[in-house]
């Protein structure tokens, strides 16, 4: 699966494209910024490019209006089109959010049930019951997603409803060439209907890749070789930064053994999660740290574990942006241009040596030093072995171990080094040690 050995980098385009948030009705060709964005991304090295929602909604885009259709406020069918061509040409794959949980109350077949009830063809797409009323005074009840019944939730057992959804996904495949799908709340969608999802895409095209957000619980109920190849990594989210925070180390070095390590009892080896260090629903990186001094090593430590790294857009110059109580707005502004740094730099690096490197793509993971403030893992696989080093103190750091022997070569700095035990550790370091 080309996903696993990807670097992603994620866009949610009604705010990137500076959209307005509710929908105004006025067609206007947005979306083609991406495709202006296709040089930049090209040299910082990612190979895959995750869009939050583009079809037609009322606000935010997780509200659907109509999954055939390019939001008017981002542009139409043939913009998108021309943008998907152009990051094609780029060696960019394009993951689209399926959203398939729940809709707008906009949506077409909704709006026919709120119109005919009763006699409408499409009652049965949703969980209705005429006995109750809605919030809305619909003169039904209904069922809303998690309590938000601005979002209504689809019956994904009627198999008419399956239908339209992946006869949908076979038309942005044939129009627009896509290579996956990230699967909104994957957690609550039906597993039968994530089946019938990998089996139908296998058919159309067998590299489509699919990837579940899943906030908790065992990943592998719907990561496996019968639904999704890869899902959200929230567990590896929360440790990378609280380690940082609390100068606990202990804590990811934990949740990566748990997950990856050599032991029988390790639960996702051989798999590949998406790993995260900040995203359209949180925090942002910059701001959740409380030393902006780490946010070199986490961006080290995202891209040397397991998995499938992901930035998400403006993270890579070091933005900032905090999640509000009520609205996300914060988390997902608009850039006219590219503002690359030094940040951006160091992580175009990391991205160029983990795009070429085996051991970090699919190699094991075993831990080999762990204390407070520093982690340093191996690497493994068949072809390499490379350690990678991070220290999260202010100060300078001698590592002891008999795992520290031999000429390395150390990645980013391209210098051949000799270990004979003890490795030094420069404040708030990355290292990778290729041997």
């Amino acid at each position: 699966m080309w996903a696993y050995n990807s670097v992603f980098y994620q866009i949610y385009p009604i705010g990137f494209c500076g959209a307005p948030y509710a929908n105004d009705g006025i067609c206007v060709s947005r979306i083609l910024k991406i495709g202006e964005w296709a040089d930049y991304l090209k040299e910082l090295g990612v190979d895959a490019i995750l869009l939050n929602p583009i079809f037609a909604s009322d606000n935010h885009g997780y509200d659907t209006r109509d999954f055939r259709t390019i939001d008017c406020r981002l542009g139409t069918n043939k913009d998108f089109a021309d943008v998907c061509r152009i990051l094609h040409e780029h060696d960019i794959r394009i993951v689209l959010d399926g959203v398939f949980n729940h809709v707008g109350r906009g949506f077409w077949a909704f709006r026919d049930v709120q119109e005919k009830k009763w006699d409408s063809p499409y009652k049965d797409w949703f969980h209705i019951s005429f006995d109750g009323n809605s919030c809305y005074n619909d003169g039904f009840w209904y069922e809303g997603w998690e309590g938000h019944y601005e979002l209504v939730k689809l019956n994904l057992q009627n198999s008419t409803v399956t239908d339209y959804l992946l006869d949908c996904v076979r038309g942005w495949i044939e129009e627009f060439d896509i290579d996956g799908l990230r699967l909104d709340v994957a957690y609550s969608l039906d597993h039968n209907f994530m089946r019938s999802l990998r089996h139908f895409t296998n058919e159309l095209k067998p590299d489509f890749a699919l990837i579940g957000e899943v906030l908790f619980g065992d990943y592998n109920l719907i990561a496996n070789d019968e639904m999704l190849h890869s899902c959200t990594n929230y567990e590896c989210y929360k440790g990378i930064y609280s380690s940082f925070n609390s100068m606990n180390m202990f804590e990811i070095a934990h949740s990566l053994h748990r997950q990856y390590g050599p032991d029988p009892w390790c639960i996702y080896r051989g798999k590949h999660l998406m790993n995260f260090v900040d995203n359209h629903d949180v925090t942002r990186l910059a701001s959740i740290l409380t030393n902006k001094e780490h946010i070199r090593p986490a961006y080290g430590l995202l891209m040397g574990m397991p998995g499938i790294p992901c930035l998400y857009y403006g993270s890579e110059w070091g933005e900032e942006g905090t999640k509000a109580p009520d609205n996300d707005y914060a988390l997902r502004p608009c850039f006219d241009t590219p503002k690359p740094n030094e940040l951006t730099e160091f992580i175009e690096k990391l991205i160029a040596i983990r795009q070429s490197s085996d051991g970090l793509c699919n190699g094991n993971y075993r831990n080999v030093v762990l204390t407070n403030h520093q982690l340093i893992f191996e690497r493994a696989s068949e072809k390499e072995r490379i350690l990678v080093a991070i220290n999260a103190s202010s100060d300078h750091y001698t590592a002891y171990h008999g795992d520290l022997n031999g000429t390395a070569t150390e990645l980013l700095s391209g210098n051949a080094i000799t270990l004979n035990g003890q490795f030094d550790m420069a404040p708030y370091s990355v290292n990778y040690l290729k041997f």
